[in-house]
């Protein structure tokens, strides 16, 4: 995580207002600087403004981020093209891409292309039209045609999209109806994709905690907050509060979630909290949708975005306050292109602008609690469940005791609690973290396994999709009627349960039982997780079967049983923050469980029952674990304690990519608190047809590892294909 001296570094301005001469142009494309542009006569340009410029033989939009570096002579430069009619990008938002490409170690102008993600919104606001009904006199109306008329009997003008979607019919026969002039086409005014959400709207009854917390969070004053809340405690309603403050104060608010499938219940209350919805900012947005958003956060209309990571670099006019909710989950890191920690960046942010940031967990990473400790970061503590709910109890089931049938994966006593739990009218979660049918499918015939053509990682088979498909790189194929390697036919057996073989074994033991599987192969976007959730909330289902997007802020009141069939999933490969992303993910499963006015009971099916995460678990005992985690990262001089920087090298050529790796190797630097391992293969040695080699650069808390890499790297070439990516702070080491 970034440091108080990280964070000076972005704190300095560079103002530009220039009437003549030269200024520099950052274009959002993977560049390291600005490019020079003369400024014609009579055009006045400052620090933030949108132009076009000409490159090469095309035309781009770029932003003036200073004075011209001045290293080209006058008559080799091209003037600026056109100074665009829009607001121009603030000043903060300039300071935050410059600070994070120095941070990452990115391209300046590949983090400005993050800023620009909707190039159109930089256009003029194009005129839509709606159709309505036209001259049907003597006109013999098809069945489609007749479909799109009664449509529009019954609504206002719509556009010719929405008049398809809704009469099922294509967009071609809505065109031919407009020609013949049985449509009219009206102007439509352009719907802006959120409310205003009203500050002084009634929030809920708070509880004393929640109260104090709530009370401490309205008075904005800049720096972290972290709201270390149990699961069901309403730490989404004490930092509501911070956001009616914040639009009481006439500012913007940033709602980060990890999960795109968090935002539909957590829109409802929002809105049943302000009477109107935010903004929201996420891939499933159509392209209308973007682009009406980001123009809105630019001008300041849109007054609360709530969204993924890549919402942390949208223009905000007037931003107040940022809310980082699941701070803990690795979801908020980005592993391509420029690779950051949003939630680290988010801190940043609100330090160059000098406004809170709220963190909130029910269990936050050690680097947070590390600085609430230290006191860079303040502390509100919910310890309890809103409404008198109790925390379920949480036990462990011992595999090697309770041993499941062969072939198959519940043990006989948590059968046996899931039949009790439906018997009694209550719903029951299980739960495995593994997309597909199984992890591994092979021949029984020869062992040959099915492996990734273009990947170090086994082909998972989804039978939902009666498919094979690569996560990693998204590969898929049938599966193949015979085995490639020895030719035998119907010799495939499945190793391994996933979500889906879990679903089978299911509705075999449970086949009266209302079954709902919930994983992101089913949740495909914010409408369809809408839709699954009010299932189980409204009991349309009694036993789900789910992955980790079923994990965090969801409260179904009924559901009183958790059982999660391999809790030691997540413990194997080495990772450093293995078992602390294990009791976080388990904690948060188990916080689904008893969230209503019946108790909860939760059963962990684990191998190693005396380990201990799983005794942390059991007891509760967050602060002992977590301790002695920060203990032994302390010992090893492991985030928080010390620093890590991951270079991977990769390319088509493997001996390109040796070569290089050994040549980086003689050149590795050697110091007190400097530690280079490597090159080894990376454990997806070969991931989309690419050979990669990994270093990994470990350094003293003091020691800045960009300062060391920029040394080690310098004069080094990656000619044709060979790619160098470095991860600053890396959470996958995949």
């Amino acid at each position: 995580m970034p440091t108080e001296t990280d964070h000076a570094k972005g704190e300095e301005t560079g103002a530009v207002t220039q009437a003549s001469g030269a200024v520099g142009v950052l274009l959002p494309l993977a560049l390291f600087q600005a490019y020079d542009y003369l400024v014609p006569d009579g055009m006045v340009l400052a620090r933030g403004d949108f132009v076009t410029v000409p490159l090469g033989r095309r035309s781009v939009t770029g932003v003036v981020w200073g004075e011209g570096a001045g290293d080209v002579a006058p008559e080799k430069l091209k003037e600026v093209t056109a100074l665009l009619d829009v607001p121009a990008l603030p000043a903060i938002s300039c300071d935050f891409i410059d600070w994070v490409a120095q941070y990452t170690m990115a391209p300046v102008g590949a983090v400005l292309r993050m800023a620009m993600s909707v190039p159109d919104a930089l256009e003029p606001e194009r005129n839509l039209k709606a159709w309505q009904i036209g001259d049907l006199a003597g006109a013999k109306l098809t069945a489609a045609r007749q479909r799109v008329i009664d449509v529009l009997q019954s609504s206002p003008p719509l556009p010719p999209t929405e008049l398809a979607r809704l009469a099922a019919v294509s967009a071609g026969v809505v065109g031919e109806m407009g020609k013949a002039g049985l449509l009219t086409a009206v102007p439509l005014a352009l719907k802006r994709p959120f409310g205003a959400p009203d500050a002084d709207a009634a929030g809920p009854n708070l509880s004393a905690a929640q109260a104090k917390a709530a009370g401490e969070l309205s008075t904005l004053m800049p720096g972290v907050t972290l709201i270390d809340g149990v699961t069901g405690s309403g730490k989404t309603e004490v930092y509501f509060e911070a956001i009616a403050a914040t639009l009481r104060a006439g500012r913007q608010a940033l709602v980060m979630v990890p999960e795109i499938a968090l935002t539909p219940q957590w829109l409802k209350r929002f809105e049943a909290r302000f009477g109107a919805l935010p903004a929201q900012w996420h891939s499933e947005l159509t392209g209308l949708e973007r682009r009406l958003t980001w123009r809105s956060v630019l001008d300041g209309a849109a007054k609360v975005v709530v969204g993924a990571r890549s919402a942390l670099f949208l223009p905000y006019r007037h931003l107040g306050l940022i809310i980082v909710d699941e701070e803990h989950e690795s979801a908020f890191k980005q592993e391509d292109g420029v690779i950051y920690q949003a939630r680290d960046m988010a801190v940043v942010r609100g330090h160059l602008a000098k406004i809170p940031v709220v963190l909130a967990s029910a269990t936050p990473s050690l680097e947070t609690i590390v600085n609430v400790e230290t006191g860079r970061y303040r502390a509100a503590h919910l310890p309890d469940r809103h409404g008198g709910a109790t925390l379920p109890a949480i036990d462990t089931i011992d595999l090697r005791v309770d041993k499941p049938a062969r072939q198959s994966w519940i043990a006989p006593s948590l059968k046996a609690e899931i039949e009790q739990t439906l018997a009694d009218g209550n719903q029951a979660l299980l739960f495995l973290n593994r997309r597909g049918y199984a992890p591994l499918t092979l021949c029984r015939t020869c062992g040959h396994r099915l492996q990734c053509p273009r990947c170090t990682a086994w082909l998972v088979e989804h039978r939902f999709h009666q498919k094979l498909m690569c996560h990693h790189c998204g590969f898929d194929s049938p599966m193949p009627p015979s085995c490639p390697a020895c030719q035998s036919e119907g010799s495939f057996a499945a190793c391994g349960p996933g979500v889906e073989r879990l679903a089978e074994e299911a509705a075999a033991l449970f086949p009266d039982a209302r079954r709902l599987v919930l994983t992101s192969d089913t949740v495909t976007g914010p409408a369809k997780a809408e839709s699954l959730m009010r299932m189980v909330a409204e009991r349309e289902v009694d036993l789900v079967i789910g992955t980790q997007i079923i994990a965090k802020g969801h409260n179904f009141p009924h559901l009183t049983l958790v059982g999660v069939v391999d809790a030691d999933l997540g413990l194997h490969g080495g990772d450093l923050r293995a078992a602390e992303r294990t009791y976080q993910l388990m904690s948060q499963v188990a916080g689904r469980a008893g969230r209503g006015e019946k108790p909860g009971r939760v059963y962990l099916q684990t191998y190693d029952p005396d380990r201990a995460v799983m005794e942390a678990l059991k007891s509760g005992d967050r602060d002992s674990f977590l301790a002695a985690e920060a203990d032994d990262r302390r010992q090893s001089g492991m985030p928080p304690f010390g620093r890590l920087a991951a270079l991977i090298l990769s390319s088509r050529d493997q001996a390109a990519v040796n070569a290089k790796a050994q040549e980086l190797a003689r050149n590795a630097p050697h110091r007190d608190g400097v530690t280079v391992l490597g090159p080894a293969p990376a454990p997806l040695a070969l991931l989309r047809g690419r050979h990669r080699l990994r270093f990994l650069l470990k350094t003293r808390r003091d020691i800045a590892p960009q300062g060391i890499l920029k040394t080690w790297l310098r004069g080094q070439k990656f000619p044709g294909d060979l790619r160098l990516q470095i991860d600053i702070d890396p959470y996958s080491f995949m």
